[in-house]
């Protein structure tokens, strides 16, 4: 716990209306999205780069950890204090401090909503690509942290491709920049890629370069439905050997399905073991080309139907089923375990069918949807974490998902991080010696060890 005279001097350095020190003012800010929790020591709400300098520089001087956080959507536990000390919350640098449509450039500040930058980016007819499922109410920052894209990285990449340059304050109190306000550029080490992803454990971002991507055309969206998930996931394979990129290709599973007919009214097919949401996008005189070019590539052996929406309202008809699926998984187990990993396109079935033989091992039920393009699967063990006994099948279970993932060459995370949830399983995918090299790095840019301890790599 922080002394009574470092807690006092804090008031000068950062202002008094931004600092919170009582415990229940603290306590909302000791937890994240995925429900763990523990206490700071206080409170400090960012509000200019200076202002997080001189605070990373006092903290380093006195050895005390410092965890930044965005709004807490993230799922891993990365912005939870578990050794105390001073939380930096940064939602209150919610500047846009330029928008330059002749560079498709927009700078801003760590705690932009994602939504803010969109709205703004729109209103000049470009976006930015990256679009987390929590984008209404996540921060840039966040998505920075956690490399967190959505459904559009398909197409168009994730917040690495689409980040220029940083301004940022490492771990020692230095003052850096990273990148640059052009799209090509190879001066120096990319460390504006290393730092996105990094979830706040080498540097705290304070400013952030993004480039933009004109607004498309138009849009098409189709429902492809499948009698079983290996002619879904063959479908995913010949949508992406075309050259017609979708902008989005969303996978659910059997049980997903069956768990949203006993949420609302449908009309899925009974036999239906797969549902792929497909987007295309582009040029309004080539729209209707793109979309019988993937529905062409989408209709293979097991395909039940494929449904084109030619309206709005037809599209939103068509996406109700997948917008279903969230509150149904709140209301069947609102303490479900979710995990997001990524395995080959061309190995999804195998992925799949092998949580199927887990689901009946452990008696526990597990749906699966997400981004099918790229492979990356939401994994959810429908589990009450208040059961012990179940608990404890869970974490058997997550094990052996886990080890399956990384048997067929995929990865532990595609978006939502490490942070204290993986961590432990981290050296499963890392060898040894490159485990080391990015411990080295680690410690290059915080030597005391004060930001965000305790997460991404196993503890030694």
């Amino acid at each position: 716990m922080l002394e009574r005279s470092l807690i006092k001097a804090l008031g000068p350095l950062v202002g008094g209306h931004n600092l919170l020190t009582d415990q229940a003012d603290c306590w909302p800010y000791g937890y994240d999205n995925s429900r763990r929790h523990a206490l700071p020591d206080a409170v400090v709400f960012g509000t200019d780069h200076g202002q997080i300098l001189e605070l990373v520089r006092f903290c380093n001087h006195h050895r005390i950890a410092l965890t930044p956080r965005g709004r807490g959507t993230g799922t891993t536990g990365a912005t939870v204090p578990v050794q105390a000390g001073i939380v930096l919350t940064l939602e209150r640098m919610d500047r846009i401090k330029a928008l330059d449509p002749a560079n498709r450039i927009m700078i801003v500040e760590p705690g932009v909503t994602n939504q803010a930058a969109q709205d703004i980016a729109g209103e000049q007819g470009f976006f930015w690509p990256p679009d987390p499922t929590s984008a209404a109410y996540c921060s840039i920052g966040g998505n920075l942290a956690y490399n967190s894209a959505g459904p559009r990285a398909i197409k168009y990449g994730t917040p690495r491709e689409n980040t220029l340059a940083l301004r940022a304050i490492t771990g020692a109190g230095e003052e850096i920049k990273t990148g640059a306000q052009t799209s090509k550029g190879v001066v120096g080490l990319d460390l504006t890629r290393l730092l996105v992803g990094s979830e706040g454990i080498l540097a705290i971002i304070t400013e952030a370069t993004l480039k933009l991507t004109p607004l498309p055309e138009s849009k098409r969206t189709l429902q492809a439905i499948y009698a079983d998930v290996e002619s879904a996931a063959c479908a995913v394979s010949s949508i992406m050997a075309q050259p017609m990129a979708p902008y989005a290709l969303e996978f659910m599973d059997g049980q997903a399905m069956e768990m949203i007919r006993g949420y609302t009214q449908t009309d899925l097919p009974a036999d239906a073991g797969a549902l792929l949401m497909i987007e295309v996008d582009g040029a309004q005189a080539c729209i209707e080309a793109a979309a019988k070019t993937v529905a062409k590539a989408a209709r293979v052996s097991g395909c039940l139907r494929i449904v084109t929406a030619d309206s709005e309202r037809e599209v939103n008809e068509l996406w109700a089923t997948r917008k279903a699926l969230s509150p149904a998984l709140r209301n069947v187990a609102p303490n479900k375990i979710n995990e997001d990993v990524v395995v080959p396109v061309s190995r999804m079935a195998e992925l799949i069918g092998g949580l199927q033989e887990l689901s009946r091992s452990y008696d526990i039920p597990i749906v699966n949807f997400g981004h099918a393009g790229n492979g990356n699967i939401h994994v959810n063990l429908l589990v009450d974490t208040e059961h012990e006994v179940q608990i404890k099948a869970a974490e058997k279970c997550l094990d052996e998902v886990f080890s399956l993932v990384l048997k067929l060459q995929g990865t532990l995370s595609g978006e939502h991080g490490i942070g204290l949830v993986k961590r432990d399983f981290v050296d499963r995918e890392i060898d040894p010696q490159t485990l080391d090299l990015m411990r080295g790095i680690k410690r290059q840019f915080d030597p005391n060890g004060i930001l965000n301890p305790d997460k991404v790599f196993p503890l030694v």
